[in-house]
């Protein structure tokens, strides 16, 4: 008896915390069908007439744009930190060489080191190397400071698949590249899809150095999009509304799409034996 309370006790407050968290997101999406009248006399009603238009007329101001351009940059950053902290963490945690951890400390030293510190050193380097205003230097600037956390992760992960695997494969002839990607990386799924919604997260959200990084309108991302559109549509609060639901749909397919691994990754070697 006392097991069955104590589980419906969890299950009412995990049922609370999900209303807290959705109703939110359903009153922006509901709000983004409302005039701005409705808005403010009536912000808890549902639409009298639903304004579809205010998301046709979000996407046709600038947030298709901007919507483009975070995917290029998003995409390509998430892509190159997780295939590097993948490189990075293999050694790192299956192979014995002298200076193992020399390069471990500097790795993860990263996680130590705020971005907001490296801005103006960062900025002068993507002048001189060409990078400044370009889809490249957001994607290499973004995902390098998300290369420590991820390689942090994925280490874990491998020092709990066993090293047999990899002796067994070295025995039937095969090289350190063959283990690593015909071995290593189809039983690090779990792993790489929960860095890479983590990392996807990060850029997809990073405001400061697109601020800094990008200056043509036609290269900013969605959150410089969302700061420069709110300020340009400033009585046409509905339309502002549509355009951040819009921003947050790429977040929530990536989730769905990937949340079963990314649960896999985090939970793996919770349990042994």
């Amino acid at each position: 008896m006392k097991k069955k309370i104590s589980h419906i006790l969890i299950l009412a407050v995990l049922i609370l915390f999900a209303f807290i968290i959705i109703l939110p997101l359903v009153w922006m999406v509901l709000t983004g069908f409302k005039t701005n009248t409705e808005l403010f006399l009536e912000p808890w009603k549902l639409p009298e007439e639903w304004k579809v238009e205010n998301y046709i007329n979000a996407w046709n101001a600038g947030i298709g744009v901007f919507f483009k351009n975070s995917v290029i940059t998003t995409v390509g950053s998430t892509a190159l930190s997780t295939l590097l902290a993948c490189f990075a963490a293999y050694p790192l945690s299956r192979i014995r060489f002298k200076t193992k951890k020399l390069w471990v400390i500097i790795i993860l030293g990263g996680l130590m080191l705020a971005p907001q510190s490296a801005v103006i050193s960062l900025f002068k380097m993507s002048q001189v190397l060409g990078l400044y205003d370009s889809y490249v230097g957001m994607m290499i600037i973004t995902g390098a400071f998300r290369i420590p956390f991820a390689t942090f992760l994925i280490m874990t992960f491998y020092k709990d698949i066993s090293v047999s695997l990899d002796e067994s494969a070295y025995i039937d002839g095969a090289k350190t590249r063959q283990v690593f990607w015909r071995i290593i990386i189809p039983l690090s799924k779990p792993i790489i899809a929960s860095c890479a919604i983590v990392s996807f997260r990060a850029v997809w959200n990073e405001l400061m150095f697109a601020n800094v990084l990008l200056e043509s309108t036609a290269k900013k991302t969605i959150p410089i999009g969302l700061v420069n559109f709110q300020g340009a549509t400033t009585t046409n609060w509905t339309m502002v509304m549509a355009g951040m639901v819009i921003a947050s749909v790429p977040l929530i397919v990536v989730f769905l799409f990937l949340q079963k691994q990314f649960i896999r990754g985090l939970t793996a070697g919770g349990v042994k034996g």
